[in-house]
């Protein structure tokens, strides 16, 4: 990790003061005017949209962060703080392969690291709620710029209440010392913001077929047919989420997604994706973690999938080891590990310096209709159609071939033996990992056809980690290579996947009779790794 904390946050101050500077550099009158920014009339603000789309802009580099520091360095760093080395290692998508100097054991060894833990709740608030709520300041309840706002802010805060559990939401700008809701009422109003920011979208679109705030969103261009699409599909995602523990609101809410004239995401064109532009770019922090600073690799979870099932997306996903030109993964939680070893030995991730960042891919509406059909009988197609449909438009939007052949495989399983690609030791993962075939049965059980579903969801997620661990938590698949020892925390249990993170030192420190109050909304087990979400109920 090459920035320290302190830089980090001294970059992200620029970007801030910068946001309404540099980002109104996009629009064209900006350019025809040719004029210091500093000198806007408020009219001249008002007429494009230049008053909000600054902060629009900063949401979207806030969700997945991406950018650059004062000095042009991106910010690889934070995003390895706020993903890699939480969500993107809990799924076993990657495995850490640096040794940090001011901690021997974190993350990987499921031992929660003080400034690793504080960053994704720091950076949510500072980057999508902050500009979400400077949104709302200037626009009225009925503007496109504010659903289109809401619909980013509730994809970036429902990450942020699926590491942690009950955050402050509701009250967020009302009080410097915000009182935390539950994680079940943090659901609630999602759907509510999202069931009103809908409803203006769809009102907005059947009006005119006008893009709108093109110039700032950097993930539809303006399209808000496409902008509908992706927040159905992300209100079926977190109605599902909770299906296991409140059913009847899970079925309410997908319904509503399912049955929207605009309906789903359908095809890799819909796939939320932030794009890179003349006007707009980044270093992806994916290319910076693990082809710059040398610090992860595939984990070895995925070496298992991908190499069992000989899926044709391997390459899509990472690059072969330089070593001996095969796909080879990384255990997660490995002590002493020498990162000069595994730099050659083991596979890094297939992205560019200049690759777009991925927010959601079509394919994942596809597997969350194939179990909405399985367990709530909603949807018009057959489980297996929705399953193959997801797996098929995975394939296209990765660029993979092969897919018709992958998806009749009714032989290959997952490895049953991992290699250390360094020591060449074996481990037996057999009792670890799902045993199914990619090709469908129907004659299996329900609690097998969710198994085989959740499988290729979780391979489709890539490079999603921190949502495949929020699926790994809520249904219990797929399986997943073991940490290489629990023996340094006593937080979660042997063999188990560590839950949650912990409520941060400053929250704690800035905010502390709030926090309390929010560690009892925990319930049994307290403010801990191994203490469940309110969803996640049945592993």
């Amino acid at each position: 990790m090459k920035h320290t904390l302190k830089n980090i946050e001294k970059s992200w101050l620029y970007l801030l003061f910068a946001g309404s500077l540099c980002f109104t550099s996009c629009t064209s009158q900006f350019e025809k005017w040719n004029i210091n920014p500093n000198e806007v009339t408020p009219d001249q603000m008002e007429q494009d949209n230049l008053n909000t789309g600054a902060y629009f802009t900063q949401m979207l580099r806030g969700v997945f962060i991406v950018g650059k520091s004062a000095d042009g360095v991106g910010l690889g760093g934070e995003y390895q703080i706020t993903e890699v080395l939480n969500g993107d290692i809990f799924a076993s998508f990657v495995a850490n392969i640096n040794t940090f100097s001011y901690t021997t054991y974190h993350h990987d060894h499921y031992v929660l690291y003080r400034d690793w833990y504080n960053a994704p709740f720091r950076d949510a608030y500072t980057y999508v709620m902050q500009p979400w709520k400077s949104i709302c300041d200037v626009t009225d309840e009925g503007s496109p710029t504010r659903a289109l706002a809401t619909i980013v802010k509730v994809l970036g805060m429902s990450r942020i209440t699926d590491m942690y559990g009950p955050i402050p939401y509701s009250k967020f700008g009302t009080t410097t010392q915000v009182p935390y809701d539950s994680q079940k009422d943090v659901y609630y109003q999602f759907f509510d913001e999202l069931d009103e920011a809908i409803s203006i979208l769809t009102d907005y679109n059947n009006t005119t077929s006008a893009n709108y705030m093109e110039q700032y969103d950097y993930i539809y261009s303006g399209n808000v047919g496409k902008w509908i699409k992706f927040a159905n599909t992300l209100r079926l995602r977190l109605a599902m989420r909770v299906s296991f523990v409140d059913e009847a609101k899970a079925h309410t809410e997908a319904s509503a997604a399912i049955n929207h004239p605009s309906g789903l995401m359908t095809s890799a064109d819909d796939s939320a994706i932030l794009h890179q532009t003349t006007s707009f770019s980044f270093v992806n922090p994916l290319w910076e973690i693990s082809e710059s600073f040398q610090d992860i690799r595939m984990g070895a979870t995925m070496d298992c999938y991908l190499n069992g099932y000989n899926d044709p997306r391997i390459s899509k996903y990472f690059r072969t080891a330089t070593n001996d030109g095969q796909y080879r993964g990384v255990r997660n939680g490995m002590d002493n590990i020498s990162k000069d070893s595994y730099i050659a030995a083991a596979s890094g991730l297939n992205f560019e310096e200049n690759s777009n960042m991925q927010w959601m891919d079509a394919s994942e509406a596809y597997f969350l209709l194939a179990e909405a059909k399985l367990r709530l009988g909603l949807g018009s197609s057959t489980v297996q159609e929705y399953y193959e449909q997801g797996i098929r438009t995975s394939f296209a939007s990765k660029g993979a071939s092969g897919v018709d052949e992958y998806i009749s495989n009714s032989e290959n399983l997952p490895l049953g033996t991992y290699i250390d690609p360094v020591t060449n030791r074996s481990t037996n993962v057999t009792g670890y990992l799902s045993q199914r075939t990619v090709a469908w049965e129907e004659g299996v059980s329900n609690e097998e056809k969710l198994e085989r579903i959740m499988i290729q969801k979780w391979i489709a997620l890539y490079p999603d980690g921190q949502e495949a661990w929020s699926e790994m938590r809520r249904t219990g698949y797929p399986g997943f290579v073991r940490i290489a020892s629990y023996a340094h925390q006593n937080e979660v249990a042997d063999g188990e996947l560590i839950s949650r993170l912990k409520f941060p030192t400053t929250e704690y420190s800035d905010n502390s009779q709030n926090t309390q109050e929010a560690v009892a909304l925990l319930g049994t087990g307290g403010d801990t790794a191994g203490t469940r979400l309110w969803w996640d109920v049945r592993r």
